[in-house]
Parts: structure tokens; sequence; C-alpha cells
């Protein structure tokens, strides 16, 4: 049985239709994180073969008021989980982010780069994957970067709304790589079957901005285009300084045998059709 915790958000819910009768969906009401002394007895109680964890804190603006939810979700329950997933010899995945990076470097991160995050989220994150390597070595880190799908609120469903309504300025200094949820999904499941511990990049390919992004998404839900302009991230500051290179690049794919993710575009093409159909009345208007 593998207990995915976070099942009724973006990733965790993709876990739970791919892994289908085999999976135990977990959510916040069955164990909440934040609720450190939980989490052991839940572990013990409930001896799942695997735990994948997907719930997180992930408000990265909030975070900068409320650093104390941010890390003991992000960094003490992971802490918490590791523990108790080694001492009862369960297998644990969990994920991290392109935020434990500053963005200075020119070239795509590897997993060896060393974290120097911007903001209190991607502190909180580094701080969880470090706690969970030193404690349970075995533990697999997945670090991905602007996850997108049909079924949550993600950047793309964002778009095809302020899209809908009119012009949207969108930073064009911020780039990376998209990473569809099916694909990343797959791709975990891959490397979990390949016996992955340690940290592990996964982005589908394809780099762009999130400027370029927009407009692709507002192409390919029949929107115009040209209502998306960029701008630079100082004309939209935010509390939470982004990375300016959030590109993710990974050293192990080949020594794991796992396959590289396909381009973004393809399964980003199918979700923004999903996503369209069920706005139609909406963008028509």
């Amino acid at each position: 049985m593998i207990a995915v915790l976070g099942a009724s958000g973006q990733v965790g819910s993709a876990f739970a239709r791919h892994f289908g009768v085999a999976c135990l969906p977990v959510t916040r009401d069955m164990l909440d994180l934040s609720d450190i002394d939980a989490i052991a007895p839940w572990i013990a109680s409930n001896r799942p073969d695997m735990v994948i964890n997907c719930a997180a804190y992930t408000a990265v603006d909030a975070a900068e008021s409320d650093p104390t939810t941010a890390r003991r979700v992000n960094s003490a329950a992971v802490e918490a989980l590791a523990r108790a997933c080694g001492s009862n010899g369960i297998g644990f995945v969990t994920f991290s982010t392109d935020y434990v990076f500053d963005g200075t470097k020119e070239t795509a991160y590897v997993e060896t780069d060393v974290p120097n995050p911007l903001n209190v989220y991607g502190q909180s994150k580094a701080e969880g994957e470090r706690l969970a390597l030193a404690l349970y070595p075995s533990s697999l880190v997945i670090r991905t970067s602007w996850v997108l799908s049909a079924t949550h609120r993600s950047f793309a469903s964002t778009m095809i709304d302020l899209i809908s309504d009119g012009p949207v300025r969108v930073v064009d200094d911020q780039r990376g790589h998209p990473t569809l949820v099916d694909d990343l999904v797959i791709s975990v499941s891959e490397a979990i079957t390949a016996g992955a511990a340690g940290i592990l990049h996964i982005t589908n390919a394809g780099e762009t901005t999130w400027f370029a992004l927009a407009r692709e998404i507002a192409d390919m839900a029949g929107l115009d285009a040209q209502r998306v302009t960029p701008c630079r991230s100082e004309e939209l500051p935010r509390p939470a300084q982004r990375p300016r290179n959030s590109l993710l690049a990974s050293e192990r794919f080949r020594e794991l045998g796992l396959a590289a993710l396909p381009h973004y575009r393809p399964s980003l093409e199918r979700i923004v059709r999903e996503l369209a159909e069920s706005q139609r009345p909406r963008i028509s208007g």
C-alpha cells in the first residue's frame, strides 16, 4: 500500500489516480502535518509500504510573514516523516522545489548544486531536504518546478481567466521548465521502481519564461495572445523574491536508467484544451 499525503492537492491527486487501488489517499483531515506529534503514531498504525509526501505549505508570499507555519510543515514535518519511515523500514518520497536556488547560475541547476534560497518558502524546503536525507538517506527527494494541471488551480487556469478578462502583464525575466503533473507522476514512479534515493530533479523538457508561457497558453486556448505583455520582476513586486533562473537539469537520469521527460508543449496543449472547454461559455462571452 502506498500512502499519498496531500491527496487532495494537484500532485497528490495525480498520484492517487495513477496508483488506483494500491493507493491510500491521505488528506489533511486524516493526517495534518502541522501536528508533528501525530506523524509517528500514524505511520506506525497504518504501516504503508511507502509514503509519498505531496503535502506542503506552498503559499510562497504568505510564508514571508508566516515563517513558523512554513517551516513546521515543510521542514519539521518532513523530518518527522523521514524519521518514522526510516524507523519502520518504509520507503519515503517527498517533494522540493526550484526555489531552493537563488537563480544566479547561468545554466540549469543540477542535483549537486548547493542550495541558496532567496525566500522563506525556499529556505523551509531546503531545510526539509537536508533533514530528510540526514535522518533517512534512502529517502527520495524530488525537486521540480512550474507544475501545471487541468485539475487544480495553476498558472494555466489563472492565465486563461485573466486573459479572458483583458490585458495582463507577465514577467519575462524568470525562466524555467514547466512540468505537467501527469508526466511528473509517471517519471517519479519510474524513479521509485529504479530504486532511486537522494535528490533527483524532474521537469519536462523545454525552456521558457512566464511571459512566453502565458502567450502559449493564450494561443492554445483560442484567446488573443497580444493581450499578454512582458514586464520585469521589479514592475510587479511581491513579498517573496523569486529566482530569475529556475532551470533544473538532472545528472542522474542516465545512471538510474530513466527516460527524460518529453517537451512540455504536447501535455500543455492537452490540459489547456480541457481547461478551455470547461470555461468555454466564459471565454466565448
